[in-house]
């Protein structure tokens, strides 16, 4: 009884976007969903108050994490368009360049290499690989690698860049399922050390471009005012 008690109130969380589910294998994994509390936060708390809601948000994930557990980041979000159209928008640098103004040269099949061209900075590498491509519902890739050039475009300083470049490679993986008209798009980035540096400007960055992806599919142009200077990489 208790087990079907906990599965309710998942669904019922679930349903409400508050909840994001990710299989692995067997296992069905859960994860409270950042998209309705940023939305609450964006139109509700003021711009003053911002940054405290920030710092004790950082403070509660920095105190939950134990240094066992491995960093990542899950988002569910809901855009009212077509699977193949949404599948396009992650792999057509027609659509990549506007929304995230990156591109890809690949074929998008299973162990093909990737070239990413960074607004212009080219970063090729041979971990970077597609890892699962399955059109309109999954695809999984590695992250890139990073070069000098990327240094001064995203203002790191020594420290920081050669902190990055020693990292692994992390892995990102998009799940695309219809849900009535819209298409319901979870984007799971993990695969970092535990003591990871980039996962925390992944954290700060994908919320952003994924906010611009759904509006360039539902309006025809991307969040304009949300380009910040470079934080995710």
């Amino acid at each position: 009884m208790a087990r079907q008690s906990v599965s309710k109130h998942l669904a019922i969380l679930e349903a409400a976007n508050l909840v994001t589910s990710v299989r692995r294998g067997r296992e069905k994994l859960h994860y409270l969903n950042a998209v309705p509390i940023n939305e609450i936060a964006e139109r509700w708390i003021t711009r003053y108050d911002q940054p405290r809601v920030r710092a004790l948000s950082d403070l509660k994930r920095a105190l939950e994490e134990t240094p066992m557990e491995q960093p990542q980041f899950v988002y569910t979000t809901y855009i009212k368009t077509t699977p193949e159209r949404l599948w396009r928008a992650l792999t057509d640098p027609a659509f990549t360049s506007r929304w995230w103004q990156i591109t890809f040269d690949t074929d998008w099949n299973v162990g093909s290499r990737m070239v990413w061209d960074n607004d212009g900075v080219i970063i090729d590498d041979p971990e970077q690989v597609v890892l699962e491509s399955d059109p309109y519902r999954r695809l999984v890739y590695r992250w890139h690698t990073y070069v000098p050039e990327l240094q001064g475009r995203m203002g790191l300083d020594d420290d920081l860049f050669a902190a990055l470049s020693r990292e692994q490679r992390s892995r990102v993986a998009f799940e695309i399922e219809p849900v009535k008209d819209m298409v319901k798009l979870t984007v799971l980035h993990d695969d970092f050390a535990s003591d990871s540096v980039a996962v925390t400007r992944v954290r700060n960055g994908w919320p952003i471009f994924l906010s611009s992806l759904k509006t360039l599919l539902e309006s025809g142009e991307p969040l304009e005012s949300l380009r910040p200077p470079r934080t995710m990489d």
